[in-house]
């Protein structure tokens, strides 16, 4: 039986080439569209899984909550892991495991060196290894990193640096300028799903030459964390006492500043969570998984109203066919079988063709992410659970309304071809068209928008010039800082140098210090104050604007402070001139506030800009800003690299330009917009090739009636009025249905931007515009041509 139900369904399929070549093309298209977009939230979704007790690791986070906003951070106290392990019962093992980057130099036997690269590498305590279990190619743990000046590698380093894991072991790199660390172990290299990009680990004893205070309890680096583990049978809420005797005596007891408290936050959590950073530097947000998720459904829905519509649109042609079936003894649950098969007949082929188009789109997606992410087809079993049930939930969604349809004509009138479908008031395949269209228009919203708002940030003016700036990263070492002089004025002799200056970070980053201070011999408590350190060409280089007092003296410490509107703003200064001569204390010394300048945003226009202070301080100078002119930038940064690495010849070189590190800041949203872009398209063009074989449909059902209404004068433009104006009356209306959702969507997204496009009716307009103007070509074409057609050719046999 299913063997004949097969052959009769081949042989349906391929009597109606046309209208099933558009089912596999809109099925198709949409099925790898899920695909690819299911292999990405897969991705995702399986960040930091398969680890030993995964479901008892937490991760160690501080927050704090002063009057006008809240603040988070990944990092904790250097003091704090060794007071947990004593104190906070319910802690199985506790570790802490701290990062950094730093220049790494491999020599050969021969003492030359072979390898100089800059890394980021990680302190870790064994403890650590005891909370997150990894593999080990050689070496444990607890003895490999249980030494000062130990290190241990992943394989894919050891291979790097040595050639092979048995080459590795017992040899010494050098990590910055003069310490000479000994491998001690190797591990399996980590996978790229990871919130931990292992690569150099080194024995914890070795971070204190990189900080220094190890009793401060009000020291917070981002950098350096603590995992615990559980003990069994206990969850985070049986901690909660604990913790906050724990926050008790070492936050509030010691009045340090915020409220400031340690939390618990789950291992699951931490890709997830925007308000933390991690090691991978890679966090996304729920809300996009599941926005993709829906975007993915809403292309499934699309193709299957597509396939839907075709069916019971063709449906009054198979009528003879079910009345014949019927009379010989079929029973519908036989039909409904037979139709149901040749549905997912159609389906696996449309399937066969969406693994095609997902294996051709693949490399275009890895490049969209900048081959940051990993994706395959057929890496993954679930990848093929998924096929499976995509291929069962399309072929039951897309062919049961059609067989049930279908198998229930009454035979007496299917055998007279006398079977008519409800084309009057409001059918089912009107309705789901309505529903097709709505989807598509959201989709054009969103787009349309999300478009625009880039546009918007690419173009707003920040409040300083970031034109032809080249940042450099320079090194932090004694001996190179006292090059920096020479450095400088050999540089501004480079043609097309027009200024230097040293600095901390460009006037907009995300790299953040910030601090609680005394103003005026008085302790605020309302926010932190972000403190950014620069010599004083900075505000010249990028066209900072002064409106009150002046700029700092040349100096290599701080001598005074220029503070910008929104500090004064938030310590009730109105007038900057009032602001002149007053104190701001962050470190014990009290230093006067000697000019203010103009509001410029110092990070990314999702968030506001901050109350901050700017000040002058030699050793935390992390980089060089270099203006340039505009028409040799190649052959100037080339002339700077060069003049560079020979002054500098232990570090390695490391440039960008400001403009591009600002387009950094926006990259998820970059994405975004191009993945909008592209299924808004797909959607749009399954939409329509299902319109158009529909109204093929429709147009050769009223074959006879055009030619009647042509012989009795009608012309050809009321002809293609009356075919074209059912399908653009739903097509209006599923804009009318469209706008409330697309209006509620955006608002949300645009809701993260604290500088946001206003939200204005042209989107929806232009949307409605789209849809209608594709509509009607795609509707025209097909019944001019039905209209031109030769009457005597639709009426010779009545």
């Amino acid at each position: 039986m299913f063997k004949l139900n097969l052959k009769i369904a081949w042989r349906n399929l391929w009597k109606n080439k046309g209208y099933t070549l558009i089912n596999i093309l809109g099925l198709s298209i949409g099925m790898a569209s899920c695909i690819l977009i299911f292999i990405f939230i897969r991705f995702q979704l399986s960040f930091d899984e398969g680890y030993k007790n995964a479901d008892r690791i937490y991760r160690v986070v501080t927050d704090w909550k002063y009057n006008a906003f809240d603040d988070f951070s990944a990092g904790v106290p250097i003091p704090f892991t060794a007071a947990a392990r004593n104190e906070i019962a319910g802690i199985e093992k506790i570790g802490a495991i701290a990062k950094i980057d730093d220049i790494v130099h491999v020599k050969d036997d021969s003492g030359k060196e072979i390898i100089k690269s800059n890394e980021n590498m990680y302190f870790a305590e064994p403890e650590f290894f005891n909370v997150l279990h990894i593999n080990w190619k050689y070496g444990k743990p607890a003895e490999a990193l249980k030494a000062p000046n130990s290190v241990t590698l992943s394989e894919a380093m050891a291979i790097k640096y040595f050639g092979s894991v048995n080459n590795a072991v017992g040899k010494s790199i050098t990590l910055g300028t003069k310490t000479q660390l000994r491998v001690t172990g190797v591990f399996q290299d980590m996978p790229q799903n990871s919130s931990f990009p292992l690569k150099i680990v080194i024995a914890y004893q070795n971070l204190y030459d990189y900080y220094g205070n190890k009793d401060c309890w009000d020291c917070i680096n981002s950098s350096l964390s603590s995992y615990v583990l559980l003990k069994e049978g206990l969850s985070k809420s049986d901690l909660d006492g604990a913790m906050a005797k724990f926050n008790k005596k070492y936050y509030a007891d010691r009045k340090i500043e915020g409220n400031q408290v340690n939390r618990l936050q789950a291992l699951k959590e931490i890709h997830f969570d925007e308000r933390y950073d991690n090691f991978a530097n890679a966090t996304i947000a729920r809300s996009q998984i599941y926005g993709l998720a829906v975007i993915g459904l809403f292309l499934i829905f699309t193709a299957c109203i597509n396939f839907v519509n075709l069916n019971t649109a063709q449906a009054v042609n198979r009528s003879k066919e079910v009345g014949v079936r019927k009379v010989m003894g079929g029973k519908r649950k036989q039909l409904i079988i037979q139709f149901l098969t040749e549905t997912v007949v159609l389906v696996l082929i449309a399937l066969l063709v969406a693994c095609i188009i997902s294996e051709l789109a693949i490399p275009s997606m890895q490049n969209l992410f900048k081959n940051q992410v990993t994706f395959s087809l057929f890496g993954h079993p679930v990848i093929f659970v998924f096929m499976i049930l995509l291929v069962a939930f399309v072929g039951f969604l897309a062919g049961f309304y059609p067989a049930m349809i279908i198998s229930g004509f009454n035979p007496a009138l299917a055998i007279k071809n006398k079977v008519t479908l409800n084309n009057n008031g409001l059918s089912l395949r009107k309705i789901l068209v309505v529903v097709q269209f709505a989807i598509t228009v959201i989709l054009i919203i969103g787009t349309i928008v999300i478009v625009n708002q880039m546009d918007y940030l690419q173009q707003k003016p920040l409040g300083f010039n970031s034109a032809a700036v080249v940042m450099v990263r320079m090194p932090g070492d004694n001996i190179s800082r006292n090059k920096r002089n020479n450095f400088k004025e050999r540089v501004l002799k480079i043609p097309g140098v027009q200024l230097l200056s040293y600095c901390q970070a460009p006037p907009l980053s995300q790299d953040v210090n910030s601090t609680n201070f005394t103003f005026n011999g008085a302790m605020n408590k309302d926010f932190e104050v972000r403190t950014c350190k620069a010599d004083e060409d900075y505000f010249k280089l990028f066209d900072l604007k002064i409106i009150a007092g002046k700029i700092f003296m040349k100096s290599d410490t701080a001598n005074g402070y220029v503070v910008n509107e929104t500090f004064l703003k938030k310590v009730g200064i109105n007038k900057p001139e009032n602001a002149l001569g007053k104190t701001i204390n962050t470190n014990g010394i009290n230093i006067p506030i000697v000019g203010v300048v103009k509001d410029y945003n110092d990070k990314s226009l999702k968030e506001s800009i901050s109350g901050l202070a700017i000040s002058s301080d030699k050793n935390q100078y992390w980089q060089a800003a270099i203006k340039l002119e505009g028409n040799h930038l190649l052959s100037t940064t080339k002339q700077i690299e060069a003049l560079w690495t020979n002054t500098f010849p232990n570090s390695i070189y490391n440039a960008n330009f400001v403009d591009e590190r600002i387009k950094n800041y926006y990259e998820s949203e970059r994405v975004m917009g191009i993945l909008f872009k592209v299924f808004a398209s797909v959607i749009i063009f399954i939409s329509f090739i299902g319109l158009f074989g529909l109204i093929s449909f429709v147009a050769m059902q009223r074959t006879k009636e055009v030619a009647i209404r042509k012989v009795l004068g009608a012309s050809t433009l009321q002809l293609v009025k009356m075919l074209n104006g059912s399908f653009l009356l739903m097509v209006f209306i599923a804009n009318m249905v469209a706008w409330p959702m697309a209006y509620l969507f955006v608002s949300r997204w645009l809701s993260g931007f604290a500088y946001r496009i206003d939200l204005s009716v042209w989107p929806f307009v232009m949307a409605m515009v789209i849809s209608m103007l594709i509509t009607l070509i795609t509707v025209s074409f097909r019944s001019y041509k039905a209209a031109n057609a030769n009457t005597i050719d639709a009426l010779k046999y009545e």
